[in-house]
């Protein structure tokens, strides 16, 4: 996500949702306890570690996973509140990606940014080039906003979407943020401003496509192989209606949703893909789906970002999750024997650390993990490679002394001075307890004196962490993030690497 970009928090969760409230009492702390159980763990894991031997053969399919924001403290967050939402301390849980044979660190900084936006950092990951801010597969010599189509096309860099489309692989995109978003778009897009995402958001008279027109009119062999986009982001692809609402969108403020040219682009995808494509814009029609009579399916779920996790499972009838999305696709792609590309983005982990809200994030993070679970036990690993990494990371910290199983959402409490003694909210100078989790900026900053948590319930899902930095919106961090991968050529990802070298690792698994 961009900058400065507020987030939308959705209502309160309500009964389906108080399973994702942890701040009932702390578990026992249960795991290895006795001290040869930790040795004898350091033992096992060199045994697994020496039976894993690389596969080298080419991959039918890759499936890259990106939890957009998920730097390595939102992923550690995440897999301690996984474990205690099943009633564990946390911290030895492990989300399904973290059982992948081989991971390394990616190096987030563009072409001109020390840290980066959503939009170079997927043009590296789907390109293989480092673009400049806010750019999306084109390079950076690209001048910015530009709106000569014949230039744009000339510094346009192919994605691996297209590649993938050449070579004869069917193609797909999943994501929870609109399917016009920097990182969905990255597959296929090809713009100097990843604003443009429909022609209300362009410069008058700009000839080059927006994003949603792009997705619809791409070239043939991407338009035969693109069997699968499924997102939010429905008001880009619709004509503006004379009495439309007024849209409160979380990035670009009050605005009416819909197109000024007047196309349907809806209905443009259906015509343009003939017998068998589908359209979709509720989970009742997705579930209704039946995939052996569909070749293309394109599910827009909300006019702009799909709903936070928690937010979604209080109206189940109302959009799918990010698993079921995953799983739908990988079953329509699964029918090309060709094989398959499928990008799939957790695209509402960054809004919620955009607005401070770690909850909201950290459960967009647990179904990312869900998703990849999916994708694990429909594919095989001797032929699909699967890479989950992120674009960038968020300023959120983990902090405090706080004890084993201390509840991840709530104030710190540290280890007792005196063993068997209850726990107790550790202090601040001032003698205020602080959260484990918070932010270097953001709108959770308050003004004047901390305010006293004693009597509030840090793990409500609309609290906002506290900030050091008063921002409207909190900002991208510039640290490292990791990837994780399995199957062909999964050996590739080691070490520390540049991000624009994933592109390279998922070309040469597929032997392009």
């Amino acid at each position: 996500m961009k900058k400065n970009t507020p987030v939308v928090a959705g209502a309160a969760a309500v009964l389906c949702i108080l399973s994702f409230t942890t701040a009932a009492a702390e578990p026992a702390v249960r795991g290895p306890e006795k001290v040869q159980d930790w040795y004898d763990a350091g033992q096992r894991f060199i045994r697994e570690s020496k039976a894993v031997k690389p596969i080298t053969g080419r991959a039918k399919n890759v499936i890259l996973f990106v939890g957009d924001g998920m730097g390595v403290s939102t992923q550690t967050a995440a897999r301690i509140l996984e474990g205690q939402l099943r009633g564990q301390p946390g911290e030895e849980n492990r989300l399904s990606f973290e059982t992948f044979p081989y991971s390394a660190l990616s190096k987030t900084y563009s072409w001109d940014q020390q840290t980066s936006d959503s939009a170079p950092t997927i043009s590296a990951i789907m390109t293989g080039y480092k673009t400049r801010e806010g750019m999306l597969g084109v390079d950076h010599l690209t001048p910015r906003n530009d709106c000569d189509a014949a230039n744009v096309a000339a510094h346009s860099v192919e994605t691996m979407l297209e590649l993938a489309a050449e070579h004869g692989k069917a193609t797909g995109v999943v994501t929870t943020a609109r399917l016009t978003h920097a990182t969905p778009a990255g597959a296929y897009a090809h713009v100097p401003a990843r604003d443009w995402e429909a022609d209300t958001h362009q410069p008058a008279g700009c000839g080059v496509k927006d994003i949603a027109r792009q997705l619809i009119e791409v070239s043939p062999a991407v338009r035969k192989s693109l069997k699968v986009a499924l997102g939010g982001g429905r008001s880009a692809f619709l004509p503006r209606q004379p009495d439309a609402a007024t849209v409160d969108d979380p990035e670009y403020g009050p605005v009416k949703g819909g197109r000024t040219d007047g196309r349907n682009l809806t209905a443009e995808w259906l015509s343009s893909r003939g017998n068998g494509a589908q359209y979709v814009w509720n989970k009742a029609q997705f579930d209704a789906i039946d995939l052996a009579g569909t070749e293309h399916l394109l599910g827009l779920f909300e006019p702009s970002h799909m709903r936070y996790e928690a937010d979604r499972a209080q109206d189940q009838a109302g959009e799918p999750s990010l698993t079921e999305m995953t799983d739908k696709a990988i079953r329509l792609l699964s029918r090309q024997r060709q094989g398959f590309f499928l990008e799939v983005e957790a695209g509402r982990i960054d809004h919620g650390h955009h607005g401070g809200n770690a909850k909201r994030a950290l459960l967009d993070t647990i179904e990312l993990s869900n998703a990849v679970r999916r994708a694990m036990e429909l594919t095989r690993e001797s032929d699909t490679l699967i890479i989950v990494t992120a674009d960038h990371s968020h300023v959120f910290t983990i902090a405090g002394y706080p004890h084993r199983g201390n509840n991840i959402l709530g104030v710190v409490k540290d280890v007792p001075e005196v063993d068997g003694n209850p726990t107790a909210p550790a202090k601040d100078q001032k003698g205020l307890p602080y959260t484990t989790l918070g932010y270097q900026n953001g709108p959770g900053h308050r003004e004047g004196p901390r305010t006293d948590l004693s009597a509030v319930d840090t793990t409500e899902l609309d609290f906002h962490q506290e900030a050091a930095i008063p921002m409207e919106s909190e900002t991208h961090g510039g640290e490292d993030v990791a990837i994780w991968a399995r199957g062909p050529r999964a050996h590739l990802v080691r070490g520390s690497m540049e991000e624009n070298w994933i592109f390279h690792v998922m070309r040469n698994a597929f032997g392009f």
